[in-house]
C-alpha cells in the first residue's frame, strides 16, 4: 500500500500535484478539509462535535480529526494506498496517524515535501487569489500569516519524517510537469 503525505506551505502546489499523483497511483485522496466539511454537512457526530469546537474559535482536537480520517479510510478497503492532504499538521497528529495506519497494518511510505521560496509563492498565491476569487489569497497579509503559520506550526512535522527516513524534499519550481516527474521519480524510486 502507498500512503504519501503530500507537504508544503501554501501555493506549494499540492493540489495540482495530489490530482496527478492521485491518477497515476490509483490512490483515495483524504483532505482534511474536505471530511471535515462533509461531516460537519452531513450532521454525523463527529461533524456535530467538530463542528461545537469550530464554532467556539478553538481547533478540533487530534482524537476527533484521527477518527473522522480512520472513518474515511475504513471505506476504502481495496485501496492501493492514500494522498493525505492537509495532514498531519503537527508532530503529535502525525504520531496519532502512525499509530492509526499500524492498526491496519501499514505506513506512511513516503511525504514528499514541495520546496518554494517564500517570494514565489506570495506571487503565486496572489495570482490564483485573482483567478479563484479565493479571498485568503487576495490580502498579501493573510497570505504572510499562513506562510508564517506554516513555517512556525507545520514544518517541524518535517523532521518527524527525516527521523524515519521517509522524508523528500522536491522542487517545487519549474513547469507543472516537470515538478510531477521529480514527485513519480521520488515515489518510484521506493519500488
Amino acid at each position: 500500500m502507498l500512503n504519501i503525505v503530500l507537504f508544503g506551505p501554501p501555493g506549494a502546489g499540492k493540489g495540482t500535484q495530489s490530482e496527478r499523483l492521485i491518477q497515476k497511483y490509483g490512490l483515495v485522496h483524504l483532505s482534511t478539509g474536505d471530511i471535515f466539511r462533509a461531516n460537519i454537512k452531513g450532521e454525523t457526530e463527529l461533524g456535530k462535535l467538530a463542528k461545537s469546537y469550530m464554532d467556539q474559535g478553538a481547533l478540533v482536537p487530534d482524537e476527533v480529526t484521527i477518527n473522522m480520517l480512520r472513518s474515511e479510510v475504513l471505506k476504502h478497503p481495496e485501496a492501493n494506498g492514500f494522498i493525505f492532504d492537509g495532514f498531519p499538521r503537527t508532530n503529535a497528529q502525525a504520531v496519532a496517524l502512525d499509530a492509526f495506519l499500524s492498526e491496519l497494518n501499514t505506513t506512511i511510505s513516503i511525504m514528499l515535501a514541495l520546496e518554494v521560496e517564500e517570494a514565489e509563492l506570495r506571487t503565486r498565491l496572489l495570482l490564483r487569489g485573482q483567478n479563484s476569487g479565493r479571498p485568503d489569497d487576495v490580502n498579501p497579509e493573510i497570505i504572510q500569516k499562513r506562510i508564517d503559520v506554516y513555517n512556525n506550526e507545520t514544518k517541524p512535522v518535517k523532521d518527524f519524517y527525516q527521523g524515519q527516513n521517509k522524508f523528500v524534499s522536491i522542487n517545487g519550481i519549474g513547469e507543472i510537469d516537470e515538478i510531477s516527474t521529480r514527485l513519480y521519480q521520488a515515489i518510484d524510486a521506493l519500488k
